[in-house]
């Protein structure tokens, strides 16, 4: 027995034609099998079309016509119902076939609609003619006509038999097939739905189905459950063409078992209620996605957010459908955001090698979680996704002003440039509130700090701040082991900061390697360091550690034969004025735990409020997107789904197309590429 998965193509081409009094569509169908697959061969290979498959039109399935036309009149009915009509209709399609060398049969739907009743003819050349009869049987099925004798019997009355010109015993092909279904379940009202036909729902019942409110509809949260959108399977077992002359062989093959069949086709049924007409795709992650990718478009009609926040119920029809839910329920998303439990993120980021070429924010991150509920936010129009943007701010700058935790972001490591700007700003903020608060725990201290800076003038010579000494190196002044000191974390920027130094870089130039204020206060941190780890260190001991390529060498400086090593510095550290002396001459000797930080929260805390605060909705919408996509992917990649390799392959296929797509909208939400 031979398992085939098969998939059909359908053509449809529609033309509007009128004749006599009426208006009619003639439809041009068309079909062919692509692809068969065979458990016997792992190969696919082009076979015979299967006219069981839920794709098949009704005329295919009837007479195994694979190019047809279908003339049906433009009326509620969608049916020819006089008879006469439908005769003269027929003719004139057969004849205008016939006058332009087409064979395709054309048929006329007749009858009741329910019935899906159709007349037919094909012209064969110039001598036959072949014409069509279809007819269906519906709810009340006779009992001779639920056997294959009956059925065989009925067949046969069509006929006009005559003895002269028809033979006695008449061979008839059947082909059969039996559907098994198993029972569905709904999960919403706990009851158990057995569905014995191949019917579907109403769409009027899908229609009526309420809509989950927010609460319901998260489906990241750990809450949520989702709907199986499988809803059973359904089995067709299909018996070949065969031959029959005696009423013991249908009888045999009417009971025969299923694993008897030439064939099965096994499709899964898809629940109705998993399908949004408005959009023709399956809820989920898919539409409202984009929804978003729709509220982006609209993004640059204004240019700032509260421009959407207005009431746009007396403007255009177009913008006067978007609904915005109710402040109760901004509350609650606000609530879920800022949430005690939150905690810090981890930051778990999905498997996939692509994962990190998508320019957005980590799954967990406070972004993301806040990206994740404006897809499900009214209807994730563009007005909603402002007025829930404006409270987040809000929230944000409550807990910047209270010093409270920003939840769901770390507090320290350094900011990934990776990520999109929006999330590297929180992180900065969340790292400044930490700051803030430390700074208010110090407070008391602020005054020694600068009692030991006034009188920095005067020798210290007690070491501080050592990190161990630096091999093969010595002061040179007294022969003493030169020592390393421990020196202030890197500075924490964001991409836009970084952006900034190098376009002032650019604009203004680099004096003797220092381009801003920034600079010269991290080169006096790390003097004022050097200077506490070796009290009896000169302006040429620091540049042999700190810039060792602005140090000419004249001699062999390796080891401590030949001191002190014959050398000097650079011509640019030699000239007259050198910034870089200047400030070793400023710098208190002073060490890491006694310094001010090279980041002032205060003032870097500020910043990061008003960028949230005076984003732009494309700048918003944007690295919305991109990082809507991104979580939504890694959601649908921790899903267990065993060893399935298919379904990897699959995911990194995702993968690696949103990160395609999306790299035209990365980076482009920063402030020197925006004008």
């Amino acid at each position: 027995m031979e398992y085939h998965f098969m998939k059909s193509a359908k053509g449809e081409k529609n033309n509007l034609v009128t004749y006599s009094t009426g208006a009619y569509t003639v439809i041009h169908l068309y079909f062919f099998c692509l692809i068969t697959f065979s458990s016997q061969s792992s190969t696919p290979h082009v076979g015979k079309h299967s006219y069981w498959d839920d794709d098949t039109h009704s005329m295919q399935l009837s007479f195994g016509v694979n190019e047809f036309l279908i003339i049906a009149p433009l009326s509620a009915s969608g049916v020819v119902l006089d008879d006469p009509e439908s005769t003269k209709l027929l003719s004139s399609v057969a004849i205008a076939l016939s006058n332009c060398g087409g064979n395709w049969p054309a048929f006329v739907p007749v009858h009741d609609p329910s019935r899906k009743a159709y007349i037919g003819i094909q012209n064969l050349g110039t001598v036959f003619t072949r014409r069509f009869e279809a007819d269906r049987i519906g709810s009340q099925v006779p009992i001779q006509l639920m056997h294959l004798e009956g059925l065989h019997e009925l067949f046969l009355s069509k006929f006009v038999l005559s003895s002269t010109d028809f033979p006695t015993k008449v061979k008839v092909n059947f082909s059969m097939k039996l559907t098994y279904r198993t029972s569905e379940y709904d999960y919403d009202n706990e009851e158990t739905s057995i569905s014995g036909d191949t019917e579907s729902i109403a769409e009027s019942e899908v229609a009526s189905r309420p809509k989950k409110q927010w609460d319901d509809d998260c489906s990241w949260a750990e809450w949520y459950s989702a709907e199986d959108p499988v809803k059973g399977f359904e089995l067709t077992a299909i018996w070949g063409e065969r031959v029959f002359e005696e009423t013991l062989e249908m009888a045999e093959v009417e009971n025969a078992s299923s694993f008897d069949a030439n064939s099965w086709l096994l499709h899964p049924v898809v629940s109705p209620y998993m399908v949004d007409d408005s959009i023709g795709k399956f809820v989920g992650f898919a539409s409202q996605l984009q929804l978003l990718v729709k509220a982006f478009e609209l993004s640059t009609e204004a240019q700032f957010l509260e421009d959407f926040v207005a009431d746009t119920s007396g403007q255009d029809s177009s913008k006067s459908t978007v609904t915005v839910p109710p402040p109760s329920v901004v509350d609650r998303v606000m609530k879920d955001l800022f949430s005690e439990e939150a905690g810090n993120s981890n930051y778990v980021e999905a498997e996939s090698k692509h994962g990190r070429a998508m320019k957005g924010a980590p799954s967990d991150s406070l972004f993301a979680q806040f990206c994740l509920h404006a897809l499900w936010f009214g209807n994730c129009n563009i007005r909603a996704i402002a007025i829930l943007w404006i409270d987040f701010v809000r929230e944000i700058r409550w807990c910047w002003e209270e010093s409270e935790r920003l939840p769901r972001m770390n507090s320290t490591s350094s900011i990934d440039l990776s990520t999109c700007l929006i999330h590297q700003k929180l992180h900065m903020l969340a790292i400044c509130i930490e700051r803030k608060k430390s700074l208010s725990r110090e407070k008391g201290t602020d005054q020694a700090h600068e009692d030991v800076t006034s009188n920095s003038a005067a020798q210290n010579k007690t070491r501080k701040g050592s990190a161990g000494v630096v091999p093969l190196m010595m002061l040179l002044n007294t022969f003493e082991e030169m020592h390393a000191p421990y020196t202030q974390d890197a500075l924490l920027m964001t991409e836009d900061m970084h952006e900034e130094r190098v376009h002032a870089a650019e604009a203004f130039g680099n004096v003797v390697g220092l381009s801003g204020q920034l600079e010269r206060d991290v080169l006096s941190s790390d003097m004022s360091a050097f200077k506490a780890a070796n009290p009896d260190a000169v302006f040429e001991d620091f540049i042999r550690w700190h810039s060792p390529g602005d140090w000419v060498s004249e001699g062999n400086a390796d080891g401590y034969s030949g001191w002190p090593p014959k050398g000097k510095l650079s011509q640019r550290m030699s000239e007259h004025g050198n910034v870089w002396r200047k400030i070793w001459n400023d710098a208190p000797a002073l060490p890491v735990s006694e310094q001010r930080s090279l980041l002032d929260p205060i003032r870097e805390g500020e910043k990061v409020l008003h960028y949230l605060e005076t984003l732009r909705p494309q700048q918003l919408l944007e690295q919305m997107v991109c990082t809507a996509f991104k979580s939504s992917a890694d959601i649908l990649n921790r899903t267990t789904y065993g060893g399935f390799k298919l379904m990897k392959s699959k995911m990194d296929q995702l993968y690696a197309t949103m990160a395609s797509t999306l790299k035209s909208l990365q980076g482009a939400y920063l402030p020197f590429n925006c004008g």
